[in-house]
């Protein structure tokens, strides 16, 4: 595993990776004080080159130039049903909302699978780059977020959201 922290409005954020053939594939983003964050360890190498273009986006993001994201990421992470969600989250547009419900609902689910699909954003290794920010409450309420909802709010701010 290589990684890189890097400074945005959130904070330093670790950023992990393989390498592959093709380059990088990035394997999570975690914000400072985020539930469940990663931290770097021993066996790690910190390549701070090789994440160069995840860098890049991510500063253009933040900088408002930047819509949408353009990135290999590592399949390795989550279960079938987990990575079905987050194909659902990386279709969201910039600058638009969904919400749990909605979610739910484009993915056919049952009311009974709504709390799954919390469940499964909420294990979102890619915060930031694919877009858990952009689901909020039935009531369009800032809800659920593992880097704290003030961080949900920069982001959606950000986006025009708010």
């Amino acid at each position: 595993m290589i990684y890189t922290i890097h400074p945005s409005p959130l904070g330093d954020l670790l950023l992990t990776g393989e390498r592959s053939a093709d380059g990088l594939l990035l394997a999570s983003v975690t914000a400072p004080g985020q539930r469940g964050a990663r931290e770097p360890q021993d066996s790690w190498t910190r390549d701070d080159e090789a994440f160069a273009s995840v860098t890049a986006q991510l500063d253009a993001y933040f900088a408002g130039d930047l819509k949408e994201f353009d990135l290999a990421f590592s399949a390795t992470a989550g279960t079938a049903f987990q990575r079905e969600v987050w194909a659902a989250l990386d279709a969201l547009p910039y600058g638009a909302t969904t919400t749990y419900g909605e979610l739910n609902a484009s993915l056919g689910g049952s009311p009974a699978r709504a709390r799954a699909i919390g469940a499964a954003i909420g294990a979102n290794p890619l915060l930031i780059v694919r877009p858990c920010h952009r689901v909020v409450g039935a009531d369009g309420s800032l809800t659920g977020f593992a880097a704290g909802l003030p961080a949900k709010e920069l982001l959606l701010t950000l986006e025009g959201c708010r």
